[in-house]
């Protein structure tokens, strides 16, 4: 069972969230609240969840903010940021926050339910928008024609392999079927390029990947 919370001080929208899990018996939704306060009042109470997915926007307490404080509380529980939001600023400050993945929304119940899956695996997704408009900020703002190219990290072939997939915004579980492989061995292969590439998360491994030269 995958033990969640929910931060959301929309009602609709928190209604809309919970129906969309609600398909899916192995979800369990143990605490909802209406901003980062408020959830980490019910994490005080009760720490034993897996995942919250939170909104941004929120009163008392946004969601970056409430990222911030339970990456360093509770850094075991996984945080998918779920917002209307696909500003650059947003992106990043709650990459930077800590939050594990960032989907939009108007993300199908189906996806939410994958994104889930993925990131309590190891994973990190963000809505293919998204991860187009991180990447390209991304590689804006690291840019200078004064920087040679990095040394290009050893990398194996189905390493880069992977790396190539996740530059496409492709979850652990598409990248599996793409490769004939299971979602375990592509966890593995992720947390190795990580290490290899010193990636902080896959947006990070992804630019990092393009600036050696590995992929394009």
């Amino acid at each position: 069972m995958r033990k969640i919370a929910l931060a959301e001080d929309n009602h609709f929208s928190l209604k809309a969230i919970e129906e969309k899990l609600s398909a899916y018996d192995d979800i369990a939704i143990i605490h909802k609240a209406q901003n980062g306060l408020k959830l980490l009042d019910s994490l005080a109470q009760n720490s034993d969840i897996d995942l919250i997915l939170m909104d941004i926007e929120m009163p008392e307490m946004n969601g970056i903010e409430a990222a911030e404080k339970i990456r360093k509380i509770y850094p075991q529980i996984k945080i998918v940021m779920i917002t209307i939001y696909d500003d650059d600023d947003y992106i990043f400050s709650a990459i930077k926050a800590g939050a594990d993945s960032y989907i939009l929304k108007e993300t199908r119940a189906e996806k939410v339910y994958e994104t889930i899956t993925d990131t309590l695996s190891g994973g990190a997704v963000m809505s293919p928008a998204i991860a187009a408009k991180a990447l390209q900020a991304l590689k804006s703002s690291t840019h200078s024609p004064s920087v040679r190219k990095d040394k290009a990290p050893e990398l194996s072939s189905r390493e880069i392999d992977v790396l190539e997939w996740l530059s496409a915004g492709y979850t652990n579980k598409r990248i599996a079927e793409k490769l004939y492989i299971s979602s375990f061995t592509v966890k593995r292969h992720i947390e190795n390029i990580y290490r290899k590439l010193q990636a902080q998360n896959r947006v990070d491994a992804v630019a990092k990947g393009k600036r050696s030269g590995l992929i394009l």
